[in-house]
């Protein structure tokens, strides 16, 4: 078999810093084209695309394409989707006092995502995907997944539903009511609440959705290539003796950055540990690094001074992992025929 590998790209969660990952793989497209072709595309050189909140935003955005063309949208239209449309999501008159209602209205994020996906459906993205969820009635991880809604309506939801139940983050959105093509409801969540970084997920989701042609078996790690990207991490400390004081009021904003930035750290150690068990930490490229100290880390922070700066600081990180990044485009193209063989259940 030429292609050993499943390609596989995951992005984490983190509101309006999503903007970091964006412009990373404005970079990484980049390459691609001038490798390959200047029509070249993200959607191109990946298997798996899993995203959590404003990263399964992203991967809804590099899985779609504009009415009647055959092309998807290209990475720099992905990424300047936060410029558009994040003074409308995180809308200052929209803001209400968050203790005992959701911090905004939620109109302005679903006409942005109406604007860009309209009606199309999770069953006609490009590829297979991920998106995560929580599902709060049923208490447990509800994921979105492109190969299901293919074959079952009951697994078929519009793709702005998806992409507004992932990033329907606690204290800042209301809960979303996702009804699927058959007519169920699922009263979700935010993904990141249990899984900010997805690449774990996303590695046992190629596990159970791909085997190998040449011995029909399910692909392991030594199968899979993985470019696993971050929002940014904030490593600002509390302070002990005020902490001693909070209570479950006191501990809720931090509490969801604790949540968020351990869990992406966990699964990075996990996913290091497995590609250097087998020897292979090259296709295993993880791309995250701590925001300056003057910039801001808030999720809903759409001012146009910090997206400006997010912008920079994503540019910037693609820069900083240019010979990695040059190295994994090199594998992708290398492996850009005979995909392995999806399962479809």
């Amino acid at each position: 078999m030429k292609n050993k590998y499943v390609r596989i790209l995951s992005i984490d969660g983190g509101g309006i810093r999503g903007i970091i990952p964006g412009w990373v793989l404005v970079s990484l497209e980049e390459k691609l084209k001038l490798k390959t072709n200047s029509e070249a595309r993200i959607s191109d050189f990946f298997d798996l695309i899993v995203g959590t909140s404003t990263g399964g935003i992203l991967a809804c955005g590099y899985l779609s394409k504009p009415a009647g063309e055959s092309l998807a949208y290209d990475a720099k239209h992905v990424a300047n989707l936060y410029k558009i449309f994040g003074p409308y999501i995180f809308k200052k008159e929209a803001f209400r006092w968050g203790i005992f209602k959701a911090k905004y209205d939620s109109r302005g994020l679903e006409q942005a995502l109406k604007a860009n996906f309209n009606d199309g459906m999770l069953r006609d993205l490009l590829k297979p995907c991920l998106i995560t969820s929580y599902d709060i009635e049923r208490r447990k991880g509800h994921f979105f997944r492109q190969h299901k809604a293919k074959t079952d309506p009951y697994y078929n939801f519009y793709v702005k539903d998806v992409a507004r139940a992932t990033s329907a983050a606690p204290t800042y959105f209301p809960t979303e009511t996702a009804i699927s093509e058959k007519g169920v409801g699922f009263s979700l969540i935010d993904g990141g609440v249990f899984v900010n970084n997805p690449a774990l997920c996303a590695y046992s989701e190629a596990r159970e959705i791909f085997y190998r042609k040449k011995d029909q078996k399910y692909v392991t790690a030594k199968d899979i290539i993985m470019l696993s990207i971050g929002t940014g991490t904030s490593r600002e400390p509390f302070n002990n003796k005020k902490a001693k004081h909070w209570g479950a009021l006191g501990w809720v904003k931090p509490l969801i950055d604790i949540m968020m930035s351990g869990v992406a750290d966990t699964v990075h150690y996990q996913l290091d540990q497995i590609y250097d068990a087998i020897e292979a930490k090259h296709q295993y490229l993880r791309i995250n690094k701590e925001i300056p100290e003057n910039m801001s880390t808030a999720m809903d922070d759409a001012s146009e001074e910090n997206m400006s700066e997010l912008k920079q600081f994503g540019i910037e990180l693609g820069h900083e992992y240019d010979k990695q990044l040059d190295d994994f485009v090199e594998l992708l193209i290398k492996t850009s025929t005979n995909p392995p063989i999806q399962i479809e259940k």
